[in-house]
């Protein structure tokens, strides 16, 4: 694998990562791969949006609920069965390719973002 081509500044503040505090995790069977469909709150700029989400190695919807992630809020909406996906939940792999969340370390009012 090579090492990523540079970006520019510009390239980055396109790309708008925001937080937001999940409010429903529930099961996505009709997902081709396990997922979850989440509701999260984006704070009132942006609203409440859509996301599914293949975590359920790690997380069960019950520990998702409350949580604050970091979200790709400037992707166009994604139709996956019967769900709109409308924002990308972050994460990394783990040593298995399971996806971890990307958290923060303390609390953020929801809909601020990544700078």
């Amino acid at each position: 694998m090579h090492p990523p081509s540079p970006i520019t500044w510009a390239d980055f503040e396109r790309v708008d990562l925001r937080v937001g505090t999940i409010l429903e995790a529930r099961a996505f069977p009709q997902a081709r791969k396990p997922a979850y469909q989440l509701l999260i709150d984006f704070g009132p700029e942006i609203g409440l949006k859509n996301s599914s989400a293949q975590i359920t190695r790690h997380y069960t919807p019950a520990d998702l609920v409350g949580r604050q992630v970091l979200a790709v809020v400037n992707f166009p909406p994604k139709q996956i069965g019967p769900f709109r996906s409308e924002v990308l939940v972050t994460g990394a792999a783990d040593a298995h390719g399971d996806i971890v969340l990307a958290t923060l370390a303390g609390p953020v009012p929801n809909g601020h973002r990544l700078i």
